[in-house]
């Protein structure tokens, strides 16, 4: 069963996270430089809430807020819900689901230490069926494994 910390050593790039006192408008400048879909919202080093794309929909846009006027913190989404390292990506696969999020922020000792996306447990499940695939065709065929 393949865990999270094993995903987060695949990808690459760190964590992209933002003050919560900075611009939604800030905060969508950040998201899509960096082409992602959500910001840890970091005051200091403690994590206080996520800001993804859905709520600059939600709270600002659909809401007529001025961006550039609104500050992170008054749209973010807290509480965070999370996962750890040693989280098993079916179990995180289940929380999304369940709770309706496409980004976990994954903490470790109440430091954050990555995130997972949908994409990212959609790419591992495809690359271990793909795999499986592979190995049965190789069988069926009669080759050696």
């Amino acid at each position: 069963m393949i865990h999270v910390w094993e995903l987060l050593d695949r990808k690459e790039g760190d964590v992209r996270s933002i003050d919560p006192d900075m611009s939604v408008l800030d905060a969508a400048r950040l998201m899509n430089r960096h082409r992602i879909g959500a910001l840890c919202v970091m005051k200091g080093s403690e994590l206080v809430g996520i800001l993804t794309e859905r709520d600059v929909m939600t709270r600002v846009v659909a809401e007529a807020r001025a961006p550039a006027h609104t500050a992170v913190e008054s749209v973010m989404t807290t509480p965070v819900l999370t996962c750890s390292p040693d989280t098993k990506l079916s179990h995180a696969r289940t929380l999304m689901r369940e709770r309706r999020v496409r980004h976990l922020p994954v903490v470790d000792q109440q430091r954050v230490v990555g995130m997972v996306s949908i994409g990212d447990l959609n790419g591992a499940e495809n690359a271990t069926l793909t795999e499986a695939i592979q190995q049965m065709e190789t069988y069926i065929a009669g080759e050696p494994m």
